[in-house]
């Protein structure tokens, strides 16, 4: 976008990666005359975990070994995160591995002479922003439920008015027996409670079925939920993202570099804020977010897209267009693969049949589905944010040819980027953008991953969006997520099958 600011990494004591930008400004952009009302806004490489205090509590079970990677990642994030051990967990891994990945001690006795000086059981409860407890095992839950305090876990969890996320990992049997399931059903009655997971797969036990440790990046992502500001609560939010492929023959195709990341970014950043996200994806590379809420679909030319994108905004509160639509296609798609012998107007030369060395390709333009969208709105619903990608240095001429994109698209808000500097926009993990809405306000975001920038886009966005847009109340941890069960905790009743076999 016209480079807003030379960023350069370092890592803060936490070991966590920020931004630092070494001089206000890059030089060309201050010598840039910035319209009025124009904003540059700091940004800083921050996660919703960003300096929350966490309590990860581990419990006696065969998957405690992925507790290290969940502290890692969490430490990653940026919290600060205190681990309190059972004492059969520290059976399957050490406490000297947690603390050396939390950096710090390990809290483990309910009697512990220094710790009971503070009255450790009560200070680590206050603290807390949020208790995991990962693996969350039968009898640590029949515990919680029970009440009981008499380890030092259970004491913090009972003496905590923070919410607790419990990650179950069992045998599917005790998962599936109906005094587990009263126990995480009395827990969840209670609000602070929420459950990630159980996965289905192979057991560490033999048996196939519910009760595998769901992934330590999806935990994660569940606590960000619901750390989350939940000002997107309610809402429906449909996102496009990535590229459309327009095909030539039944081989090649028109497409641009879109990857989907910023799309995708935004996708996951509301649904962690809330909302019910439909994500409207094309051709890319890239697996549906974790932490649930988000509902993908996958299209590969416009026509599949306006298709997909028509039915999803028709109940839609807002509707993001941040795929890199194809502006035309192909007039007609050949059968087959197109070569040079097939193409027309081969010449004779010199008595024989040349190959040609050129072709016209015709073309028709594609739907623009950005106007169409904004035409069939009734009362300002669905909310529509627009992206426009544009290739120029300056970032006076950006905010012009957003503010026309704007106009031209009767759009809430327009996002423009410019996709032609190196390491930002196409393909790339980070980004730099401009907000402008109508009446020529403009905010500049600088350089930042690209996750940080939908956070940080939907914190100025969030407020803005109507409250009739509303479509609905409440937070959810557990939601659909495309290739993978739903996390939520069901009463009791049938469930998958499962059989006892030899592990793999």
């Amino acid at each position: 976008m016209g480079v807003l600011a030379d960023f350069r990494r370092r890592r803060d004591r936490g070991g966590t990666e920020a931004f630092v930008a070494p001089f206000p400004f890059h030089s060309r952009f201050a010598r840039s005359r910035l319209p009025a009302a124009f904003e540059v806004t700091s940004l800083a490489n921050v996660s919703g975990l960003k300096g929350k205090n966490i309590v990860l509590g581990v419990t006696g079970g065969i998957a405690a070994y992925k507790a290290g990677e969940l502290c890692r990642l969490l430490v990653k994030a940026g919290a600060v995160v205190r681990v309190v051990m059972t004492d059969a967990a520290t059976r399957f891994i050490t406490p000297l591995t947690m603390q050396t990945l939390s950096a710090s001690h390990v809290a483990r006795d309910l009697f512990d002479a220094d710790e009971e000086a503070r009255i450790g059981h009560i200070r680590l409860g206050d603290e807390a922003d949020l208790i995991i407890v990962a693996p969350a095992t039968a009898d640590a839950i029949a515990r919680f439920a029970a009440g009981t305090a008499g380890d030092l876990l259970a004491a913090v969890v009972l003496a905590s008015r923070s919410p607790v996320l419990l990650a179950p990992a069992m045998n599917v049997n005790m998962w599936q027996n109906p005094l587990t399931q009263q126990n995480l059903g009395r827990l969840l009655g209670l609000s602070r409670f929420k459950t990630v997971g159980p996965d289905a797969g192979d057991l560490a036990c033999g048996w196939v079925g519910e009760g595998r440790l769901i992934d330590p990046t999806e935990i994660v992502a569940a606590a960000e939920r619901l750390v989350a500001p939940g000002d997107l609560a309610g809402r429906r939010i449909v996102v496009t993202a990535g590229p459309t492929f327009e095909p030539i023959d039944d081989v090649r195709f028109l497409g641009n570099r879109s990857s989907g990341k910023m799309g995708f970014a935004m996708a996951q950043a509301a649904a962690r804020r809330g909302a019910s996200v439909i994500l409207i994806a094309g051709p890319v590379a890239l697996g549906t977010p974790p932490g649930g809420g988000i509902l993908r679909q996958d299209v590969q030319t416009a026509a599949e897209m306006r298709v997909a994108l028509i039915a999803a905004a028709a109940r839609a509160d807002v509707v993001v267009m941040a795929a890199a639509v194809a502006d035309f296609k192909p007039a007609s798609r050949a059968e087959g693969k197109l070569s040079r012998r097939s193409v027309a107007g081969v010449v004779a030369h010199a008595g024989t049949r040349a190959r040609a060395t050129t072709m016209s390709l015709a073309l028709v333009a594609n739907p623009d589905l950005l106007a169409e969208i904004s035409r069939g709105r009734r009362g300002g619903r669905p909310w529509l944010v627009g992206f426009a990608a544009e290739v120029t240095a300056d970032a006076q001429e950006l905010v012009k040819r957003a503010i026309r994109k704007l106009s031209e698209k009767d759009c809430d808000v327009i996002i423009a980027n410019d996709v032609g500097t190196a390491g930002t926009g196409f393909g790339g993990d980070e980004n730099a953008v401009t907000l402008v809405f109508p009446g020529g306000a403009s905010e500049v975001l600088p350089r930042a991953p690209k996750i940080v920038l939908a956070d940080a886009i939907w914190d100025r966005l969030a407020g803005r969006i109507p409250n009739r847009a509303r479509s609905g109340s409440g937070r959810r941890v557990d939601g659909a997520v495309s290739g993978r069960r739903a996390a939520a905790v069901r009463a009791p009743g049938p469930r998958v099958a499962q059989t006892r076999g030899r592990r793999a």
